[in-house]
């Protein structure tokens, strides 16, 4: 599923290529993936040059004049953009061909995606303004993260992936970073201290910085005409490992259920209290 890293890469590697091209057909061939396909997209958008490729939590903002395209991935969809006259795949859902010749195609097995026309400020749309700071950002720190955590009985875990207090970390980097913090995922979230929220925002920023750089080198894979989605391998330490020893003490893995989402983590490096 793609989470804040793999839309960032997505972000990274398609933006140079379709800053100030011009849309000049739209061809969706769904009716709905997650939210309804509005019919004149197909009419709106050619014409319309875009001015840039921004990133929003896991949302991608296609910039153009007049307006702006929000595309979020959903659990199966990817990005890429293939070359002229390449044939479409049989989930190409939705395809914007440019000046060039070249062709951007949303493919989305499950359809979990979506696209959305947005007219004006995108950042005040009902699915963007409730959305927390950035992790990568400066908005987010120590400070911030033992501020939304106190008093709260929560799981430390629902914290990091809920997106109205921290936008698009997911599962799997929420499991990631509380394992490289040393925390256990279940703790009451009110229960950290000010060492212990330093050292989870640390390996949090830590954690997606590095996936975003892995990201970097798969900058070719967006520019293919296969249905795969565009993932770069993940170097887990405990998520997808359940029952496997600790890369680091090599206690089994464990693995349950937090939030109606599998949860892993070594219980030797993150006690509970």
């Amino acid at each position: 599923m793609p989470e804040l890293p793999e839309v960032e890469a997505t972000c990274r590697a398609l933006a140079p290529h379709l800053s100030d091209r011009t849309i000049v057909a739209v061809r969706l061939r769904t009716v709905k993936l997650r939210h309804h396909l509005a019919p004149e997209l197909v009419t709106l958008l050619p014409g319309k040059r875009i001015e840039g490729l921004a990133r929003r939590g896991k949302y991608l903002l296609l910039a153009c004049t007049g307006g702006t395209l929000l595309i979020h991935l959903g659990m199966t969809g990817h990005l890429r953009l293939a070359p002229a006259g390449a044939p479409s795949g049989r989930y190409d859902h939705v395809e914007i061909l440019l000046d060039n010749g070249r062709h951007l195609r949303l493919s989305d097995p499950r359809k979990f995606g979506s696209v959305i026309w947005v007219d004006g400020d995108p950042l005040i749309h009902p699915l963007l303004r409730v959305l927390g700071p950035e992790p990568l950002s400066d908005d987010f720190g120590p400070a911030y993260l033992q501020r939304v955590c106190r008093n709260r009985k929560v799981a430390v875990k629902l914290i990091l992936m809920n997106s109205r207090l921290l936008a698009g970390v997911g599962n799997i980097y929420a499991s990631e970073s509380l394992f490289r913090a040393g925390i256990n995922p279940s703790m009451p979230a009110g229960m950290l201290d000010g060492t212990e929220c330093a050292r989870l925002a640390a390996a949090v920023r830590e954690i997606l910085g590095e996936a975003v750089a892995r990201g970097e080198k798969t900058r070719d894979s967006f520019f293919s005409v296969e249905e795969r989605p565009v993932y770069f391998p993940l170097e887990a330490t405990v998520y997808g490992r359940g029952g496997e020893p600790c890369t680091v003490c090599g206690t089994a893995i464990r693995r349950e259920t937090l939030g109606n989402r599998s949860t892993f983590w070594c219980p030797t490096c993150q006690p509970s209290r």
